[in-house]
């Protein structure tokens, strides 16, 4: 059948350009601050079964079915999540993630996850995505530095001009040797 033949191969024309066009955008975004690249994976189609199989007998062998494909699909999309060189951009805000994880951020009404840890201060000390001001999320620690149980998940903020209180030196260790 004609029709069932330009249909297999208009599926993979069809395919390849999605392929295509998670490679363009892949190196659209060479330059975008904690980008992941993406792949294509390709699947059979089901195919058309015209005659089934047989098994064998007494005096012949089986035989095997008339199938006839119809084309490619895509399996998925992925995302690559493999960890990239960091390095120094100078700005203190700044943050970098190594491994397989994202940041936090928040609009004030829902959550949505990003790469990029390129970060600034706000007019009220929060670290905030300087592209859409959504605030970084993660939980504050207490006076001691800790994070007791039921700590909430909020708006990373810095005080401007909080200052740690200044604690006496009560022990020193000290090793040299002698001559």
């Amino acid at each position: 059948d004609m029709l069932r033949s330009l249909y297999s191969s208009i599926t993979g024309l069809r395919n390849h350009q999605v392929s295509m066009d998670v490679t363009a955008n892949n190196i659209a975004n060479v330059n975008t601050v904690g980008y992941k690249y993406g792949r294509v994976t390709f699947e059979e189609a089901t195919a058309q079964l015209l005659k089934g199989s047989t098994r064998p007998t007494e005096n012949k062998g089986g035989t095997n079915p008339l199938q006839i494909g119809l084309g490619m699909s895509i399996g998925s999309i992925d995302m690559i999540l493999n960890q990239g060189n960091l390095q120094s951009t100078g700005i203190i805000t700044d943050l970098a993630i190594e491994g397989r994880a994202f940041f936090a951020y928040s609009d004030g009404e829902g959550m949505f996850y990003s790469r990029n840890g390129a970060l600034q201060m706000d007019a009220s000390g929060r670290l905030v995505a300087p592209t859409n001001g959504f605030a970084l999320q993660g939980m504050m620690a207490n006076a001691d530095g800790e994070y007791p149980p039921g700590t909430p998940i909020d708006d990373i903020s810095i005080p401007y001009g909080e200052k740690a209180p200044a604690n006496a030196t009560s022990e020193i260790a000290y090793s040299s040797n002698l001559d």
